[in-house]
């Protein structure tokens, strides 16, 4: 999983507190300027019915004072208002980690330590910590992809899972929490490997967890055709056009792809590369603007379910 963009090693970080609109179009306007290797973005509520917190992550020292011009037709003079910090490498995760509240979707809940008493007895929970590795379950696509994962355990159960881009585990944790099977998860970032193996003794389900380094399938792990009955990429639109082909090489003939990381207008492009794979949207997840897709085997389907934040609230309310 990894949520947003993703530079390896960030060192400075900017925030900036506003209101929800002007949080996404922010997002939305720095993911489309900076590289996407060098930067990485996301924007949360901090509280319910509250403020949006902002923040972007950089590889290198940003130039402040073009970010803010940046930044001033979306929020006017709030833009001088956002803090720019040098960010320790081991502190990065965490930072963003501060302050935020668990995440839910049926009995499954991402929390971190402060928030065990958030537990319930029958809960499936996943604790997270700081970690150099940009994925705490927090953010929309995550948040989705979690959502879709519980509404396909209605369907079935799934026997093998791949969770490609795997970031601090998040996917891969769930699956194994449910289904007590081994889980194959990789991430091109071996930071990233290092991270979830910690997380996943953490949770107690490292004995399941079958972790690799590698782009995309490219690891003996993974790389088995036709394995795969449940395939989760959490990445970013480009690199999921272009493993189209292998994830459907890797997947069953009735299989599930669960695929995030996109903003509503990357989804047509990603939907376009999969159909010629011989895939169709069954479902369709919009949440804190971002967007989660649910791909099965075959033909066009006539109506694809779609649900958006407040059916997600409505859900995981209670």
């Amino acid at each position: 999983m990894l949520e947003g963009l993703h530079p390896n090693r960030p060192t400075h970080i900017f925030r900036i507190t506003t209101d929800e609109r002007s949080a996404r179009a922010m997002t939305e306007l720095i993911g489309e300027i900076f590289d996407p290797t060098e930067t990485a973005v996301a924007a949360f509520e901090t509280e319910e019915d509250g403020p949006w917190l902002l923040e972007a992550y950089f590889a290198r020292e940003p130039n402040e004072a073009a970010i803010r011009e940046l930044l001033r037709p979306i929020v006017g003079a709030e833009a001088d208002n956002g803090v720019f910090l040098p960010l320790e490498q081991q502190d990065w995760v965490k930072a963003s980690l501060e302050g935020l509240n668990p995440v839910r979707a049926g009995r499954l809940l991402v929390h971190g330590a402060h928030d065990r008493e958030a537990r319930r007895p029958n809960d499936l929970s996943i604790e997270i910590e700081a970690a150099l590795a940009f994925g705490t379950g927090h953010h929309g696509t995550t948040k989705s992809c979690l959502l879709a994962f519980v509404d396909e355990l209605k369907r079935r159960k799934p026997r093998h899972v791949l969770d490609v881009g795997t970031g601090t585990g998040i996917l891969a944790f769930a699956a194994a929490k449910v289904l007590k099977r081994p889980i194959v998860a990789g991430d091109i970032d071996p930071e990233a490997i290092r991270v979830a193996r910690e997380n996943a003794r953490l949770n107690g389900i490292d004995p399941w967890m079958k972790l690799y380094v590698g782009p995309g399938v490219r690891h003996p792990l993974a790389d088995r055709t036709g394995h795969f009955d449940l395939v989760f990429a959490n990445i970013l639109a480009k690199p999921l056009r272009l493993l189209a082909p292998s994830l459907s090489r890797v997947a069953t003939r009735d299989g599930t792809l669960i695929l995030s990381g996109l903003l509503g207008r990357d989804v047509p492009g990603v939907l376009s590369a999969y159909a010629a794979q011989g895939w169709h949207l069954e479902r369709r997840y919009d949440l804190e603007g971002w967007v989660a897709i649910v791909m099965k085997r075959g033909g066009a389907h006539p109506r694809p379910r779609r649900v958006e934040d407040d059916d997600y609230s409505a859900s995981t309310s209670g």
